[in-house]
């Protein structure tokens, strides 16, 4: 389980985060839903020791969370909103050459790890495809893939919708409750309320970097008038 408590973070006067706490079992989906500027991707950037935090605490399994381990113990697999790849090199390379040059892991077991996850984010086709030219449907696969090839236990998604039409919205939606059945925990740092019909989750709905409402997916849907709060927001009430 990750546990997030109480967590704070202010640029200069600003309060980004104000006492955050939230806990996202393994195999869960945590959906961090709210408007642009309320904290979202903060608190993905801080689990990716790409921010820091003024106050609180994380852990992870009761092991309390070393933010300045991460870019060496590969805990958290970030996907950025716009992707982050290597756009001159190849959809195969995107996901190889981490492997061989991050983990010193052989070429040949390096291979194999981007073979499968090529063919199962549906990608095997355009291994030789510079990642340039591919679909935002498919950055959005590659950049999956390359963030499992890593074996994190957590997974943390900004906007991985945003710039996806319904149908692809809803493809992606697939991929991010099969990364929860694949026993990751998952965040999701999100504005689009389509995913609070389409995800089997828990909603933390934020508000000038406070939580303001939480509600699993599935009581949301049935008892909206419960938690009014994200039924507005969803409404496009904010």
């Amino acid at each position: 389980m990750l546990k997030i408590s109480t967590l704070n973070k202010s640029f200069k006067k600003k309060k980004i985060l104000n006492n955050v706490s939230l806990n996202v079992n393994t195999g869960e989906i945590a959906l961090l839903l709210g408007s642009s500027g309320v904290g979202k991707s903060t608190l993905l950037r801080i689990l990716n020791n790409l921010e820091t935090i003024d106050s609180g605490t994380i852990s992870l399994n009761d092991i309390n969370f070393n933010l300045t381990t991460i870019n060496t113990d590969h805990l958290v697999g970030m996907v950025f909103q716009h992707f982050n790849l290597f756009e001159h090199l190849t959809v195969e390379q995107n996901i190889k050459l981490p492997l061989e040059k991050v983990l010193k892991i052989t070429p040949a077991q390096a291979q194999v790890i981007t073979d499968n996850l090529l063919m199962k984010y549906g990608l095997t086709e355009k291994k030789q495809t510079y990642a340039a030219r591919l679909s935002g449907g498919q950055k959005q696969r590659l950049a999956i893939a390359r963030a499992l090839a890593m074996k994190p236990k957590i997974i943390c998604l900004d906007e991985p919708t945003s710039a996806l039409d319904p149908v692809l919205t809803s493809y992606i939606a697939q991929n991010i409750q099969q990364l929860a059945s694949d026993g990751y925990i998952v965040l999701v740092a999100s504005h689009d309320t389509a995913l609070v019909e389409k995800l089997n989750c828990t909603i933390y709905l934020m508000s000038q970097g406070s939580i303001v409402e939480s509600a699993h997916s599935q009581d949301f849907r049935q008892n909206a008038t419960h938690y009014p709060q994200i039924k507005n927001f969803v409404a496009g009430h904010e």
